[in-house]
C-alpha cells in the first residue's frame, strides 16, 4: 500500500511562535520534512499514527552549549540529552576528534555540532599563542569537523591580547567563536565578564552561560545579574545562553599536587578549600564538590569514599560538579527581557550533554507553569533562537518544508515525552530507540565527518554567518 505520509502526530496542540502557529493540529511528516499541518489528516494516510492528544508539539529543543566527549561529558551524553527532550546540541569544547568518535559509537540520532577548545599546554603551545598560530589551529578544527573555536578563559585563560586574536582569526574566517570569560587578568566572574565586553568590541560572538557569572563572587549576586543584564542591552552583537540548573561542570583533574582548571579553584574557596589535589579530595568526601559517575547507562553526581575512588581511578580527570548557582540570578537571567519585549538572554541552554544537568525542558516548563513567560516563549529561546544562531534555517520552527524534528512535552508532568529527528523516533516516553548521529559541519570538514561513517549536515558560514540573531 502506497502512504501520503511517513507519520502523522494526531491531536497535539502545535506551539510554533516562529510561524505564528498555536492551537490543536494534526501534523504530517514525509520524506524527514514537515509536509502537513491541518485540523484534521486522516490518520489512513501516513504509514505510522502517533496520538498526543493533551500533549504540546514543538520545534525540537537546540541546546546551545552541552559536553559530549571524552574530555567532558563522555559516552552517554547522547542518551542523556534525547532522554531530556533534545533533538540538537552544540558541543562547546571538544576535543573534535573525541566528539565525533562518540557520536559515531554512541549516537541517538541527534544532530550534534562541535566548537574546538583553545587550550594553552594543550591546543595550543601556552598562553599567548600568534595569530599564526591561531589561525594554524582553527583550519585544524575545521578539517576536522568542527564549526569554530571556543576560548575556554575561565578555565584555562590567555593573555587578554591573546583572546582578542583569537576571535579576529575566527571571525576573518567565518567560523563560529564562543567565549567563556576571563583571560589572566581576570577570572570566571562579573569582572571577567565586564572584560569580555570589551574585548569583543562590537564584534558578533556567543558569550557563554551567562549565569555563571553570577554567581556572588564580587559583590551581591543579585547585583551582578542586573549589572549583565545591563550591559547586554548595550550589546547587541553579543548572542549568550543561560542555564537553569543549579550545579555547574568542571574539571577535576590535578596535576603536581595543584587543581588544574581554575572555575575548580573558585569553586573550592568558595567553601575555604585548599584548591590543591588535597582540597579537591576533601570537598568530594564532603559532598562540596560531586564526582560525575557514569551508573547504568548514565552519569550521576556521587560523593563520600566511591566517589573518591572513582576520580583516583580516573587519576583525577573526571568532571567535577559544584552547587554554586544561587536561584535568583538563574530565574531573572531566563526571563529578563529589553524594551521591545525580546529576550536579554537569548536561549536556555544546559552545559549538560553528559554532566548531569539536562533540565531545559523540566525547568523552563515550570517557568512556564508560573508564568514567568508563555509555552510559545519558550519554545523561541529553546528552539528558534539556538537555531538561528547555528545557522541552521530548516530547523527551530515547523514550517512547510521544515527538517521534522519535533519535542513533544507534558504541561501537567513538566516533561519531554517523544521526540523525533527528521522525522524518526528517537525517544518516546523513556526509550530511546535512533541510532547514529548527524554532525553539523563546515564544507572543509564534510570530508572527515563522513569518513567517520557519520552523516553531515554541511553550514556554510560566508552564505549563513553563525552567531547572529538581531
Amino acid at each position: 500500500m502506497s502512504y501520503t505520509y511517513d507519520l502523522v502526530l494526531q491531536n497535539g496542540t502545535i506551539n510554533d511562535p516562529a510561524n505564528h502557529l498555536y492551537g490543536r493540529f494534526d501534523l504530517a511528516v514525509k520524506d524527514g520534512k514537515v509536509a502537513e499541518i491541518a485540523p484534521t489528516i486522516s490518520a489512513e494516510l501516513a504509514r505510522d499514527r502517533v496520538d498526543v492528544t493533551g500533549l504540546n508539539v514543538l520545534p525540537g529543543v537546540v541546546d546551545l552549549h552541552m559536553h559530549a566527549s571524552a574530555w567532558l561529558g563522555g559516552r552517554f551524553a547522547h542518551k542523556m540529552m534525547a532522554l531530556a527532550g533534545v533533538t540538537t546540541a552544540l558541543d562547546m569544547s571538544g576535543p573534535i576528534d573525541s566528539v565525533l568518535d562518540i557520536a559515531r559509537d554512541y549516537g541517538c540520532g541527534l544532530n550534534i555540532a562541535c566548537i574546538n577548545y583553545v587550550r594553552p599546554g594543550d591546543t595550543v603551545a601556552d598562553t599567548d599563542p600568534s595569530k599564526a598560530q591561531l589561525e594554524d589551529l582553527l583550519a585544524a578544527n575545521l578539517k576536522a569537523g568542527a564549526i569554530g573555536f571556543k576560548i575556554l578563559g575561565g578555565h584555562y585563560p590567555l593573555t587578554p591580547e591573546a583572546t582578542a586574536a583569537a576571535i579576529d582569526v575566527a571571525i576573518d574566517n567565518g567560523a563560529y567563536l564562543a567565549f567563556h570569560a576571563g583571560t589572566l587578568e581576570t577570572r570566571s566572574d562579573i569582572g571577567g565578564f565586564m572584560e569580555a565586553i570589551d574585548i569583543t568590541a562590537n564584534r558578533n560572538i556567543h558569550l557563554a552561560h551567562i549565569n555563571s557569572y553570577c554567581r556572588g563572587r564580587v559583590r551581591d549576586c543579585q547585583n551582578e545579574a542586573e549589572q549583565a543584564i545591563s550591559k547586554l542591552k548595550e550589546n547587541p552583537n553579543i548572542v549568550s545562553e543561560s542555564y537553569l540548573s543549579p550545579v555547574n561542570g568542571t574539571s577535576g583533574e590535578c596535576k603536581n599536587g595543584m587543581v588544574q582548571s581554575q572555575v575548580t579553584v573558585m569553586c573550592l574557596e568558595a567553601r575555604r578549600y585548599e584548591t590543591s589535589e588535597q582540597g579537591l579530595e576533601q570537598a568530594i568526601r564532603d559532598g562540596w564538590a560531586q564526582v560525575n559517575r557514569e551508573v547504568g547507562g548514565v552519569v550521576i553526581l556521587s560523593t563520600g569514599q566511591s566517589a573518591v575512588d572513582y576520580w583516583r581511578a580516573r587519576n583525577t580527570d573526571t568532571t567535577i560538579s559544584f552547587a554554586v548557582n544561587p536561584e535568583m540570578p538563574r530565574l531573572r537571567l531566563a526571563t529578563a527581557r529589553r524594551e521591545d519585549s525580546s529576550f536579554v538572554v537569548d536561549c536556555i541552554s544546559t552545559d549538560g550533554g553528559g554532566i548531569p544537568r539536562n533540565v531545559t525542558v523540566e525547568k523552563g516548563l515550570a517557568l512556564v507553569r508560573l508564568e514567568a513567560m508563555t509555552i510559545d516563549d519558550f519554545a523561541l529561546k529553546a528552539s528558534y533562537h539556538p537555531a538561528r544562531i547555528l545557522g541552521l534555517g530548516d530547523k527551530g520552527h515547523l514550517g512547510i518544508g521544515a527538517d521534522a524534528d519535533i519535542t513533544v512535552v507534558d504541561l501537567k508532568s513538566l516533561r519531554p515525552v517523544m521526540t523525533f529527528c527528521c522525522g524518526k523516533t528517537v525517544m518516546y516516553r523513556g526509550r530511546v530507540f535512533e541510532r547514529g548521529s548527524t554532525m553539523i559541519t563546515s564544507p572543509a570538514g564534510q570530508k572527515n565527518v563522513e569518513s567517520k561513517g557519520l552523516r553531515s549536515l554541511v553550514v556554510d558560514s560566508q552564505a549563513t554567518p553563525f552567531c547572529t540573531l538581531r
